[in-house]
């Protein structure tokens, strides 16, 4: 018998073990199938064949300038702004031990927003807004932390002041649109509501050198992110410096956060949303860095295919498509936690 219960629990733990393998599986098969349908689909039609002649480089022009020129630096950009934002959210929630902690919650993406915003409408208008989008993060970053700091730093607290920063900073983005000749501000407008419309491949190179070195970062501070999440003083009787370390996450996810909203300006939902979801699906206790970003990048992608195809020919930016998702999930959330 006590053999039995013995086998019992071993199957369990693989099963549990298996899990987390299986689900990443599964969301990179739905992530390969929303790619082919956004590379077959649309006002050209291309078959699958069609598509493989022209990665392959035996395609014909057209095909070649519609697959190469526009789909695949749209596809890729999703891709990596989905894994950047779904990692940004983990490091955010896994912080703050909070499932409503996130870039475009705190106010980090409307920061990004308006360094972009600046650079565009004040500085260099036709320069990249990477840089602004990175400085703006930033500093958002340090006057969050110092107003939380200022009224006693919690969870809660420094949550609501994000959420205060970040009205704030929208009311400032609406002055710069208004300040700003028509031109500019009609694509600095389109360029809030999320768009990868205008994705090219300089885009995605950026996006993934970004993705890659301060993935790499998250790498080597991957022991202090497991320890945070069993609280400060757990942490630190594991030895890890939990000032250092905080900086440094906090850091990292900005810069994500800043380099996706450079590309293709603030998008909300999914890193509000991915790490709860990669939670869930794959059925760990905390917050799966690699879950988020595959589970990020997967919904990005089919919320951008459908920000396409759902109103054909008329394109409707992908922010618009998230933002509506986002509302039902914050319901659904109210609606969790009263039961």
């Amino acid at each position: 018998m006590a053999d039995l219960a013995e086998d019992d629990v071993t199957a369990l733990v693989r099963r549990r073990s298996r899990r987390p393998v299986i689900a990443l599986g599964v969301t990179l098969v739905v992530a390969a199938v929303a790619a082919v349908v956004g590379l077959t689909t649309g006002s050209f039609q291309a078959s699958v064949g069609d598509v493989a002649s022209a990665l392959s480089g035996t395609g014909d022009a057209r095909t070649s300038l519609v697959v190469l020129g526009l789909r695949v630096p749209r596809i890729s950009a999703a891709l990596a702004i989905g894994a950047a934002l779904g990692l940004a959210g983990a490091v955010f929630q896994t912080l703050a031990r909070n499932p409503l902690a996130s870039p475009d919650i705190v106010g980090f993406s409307a920061g990004s927003a308006t360094g972009a915003l600046i650079g565009l409408t004040l500085i260099a208008p036709t320069a990249s807004p990477a840089a602004g989008a990175w400085m703006g993060g930033l500093l958002t970053v340090v006057v969050v932390m110092m107003i939380a700091r200022r009224v006693g730093i919690s969870r809660e607290k420094t949550i609501l002041a994000g959420i205060a920063l970040s009205m704030l900073l929208s009311a400032v983005n609406d002055y710069l649109l208004t300040r700003a000749p028509l031109e500019i501000a009609r694509n600095a407008t389109q360029w809030l509501f999320g768009s990868l419309v205008a994705a090219s491949a300089s885009d995605v190179a950026l996006l993934l050198a970004s993705l890659i070195v301060l993935s790499t970062v998250l790498v080597v501070v991957h022991r202090e992110v497991r320890a945070l999440e069993l609280g400060d003083d757990t942490a630190r009787s594991l030895g890890v410096r939990t000032g250092r370390a905080k900086l440094v996450l906090i850091v990292v996810a900005a810069l994500l956060t800043g380099t996706a909203t450079a590309v293709a300006g603030p998008i909300g939902f999914v890193a509000l949303a991915a790490p709860q979801l990669a939670r869930r699906v794959m059925g760990t206790s905390g917050i799966p860095l690699v879950g988020s970003a595959a589970i990020g990048a997967t919904v990005l992608l089919i919320a951008d295919v459908v920000a396409q195809r759902a109103l054909a020919p008329l394109q409707i930016p992908v922010g618009l498509v998230t933002g509506v998702v986002g509302g039902a999930y914050l319901f659904w959330i109210v609606a969790r936690t009263r039961r």
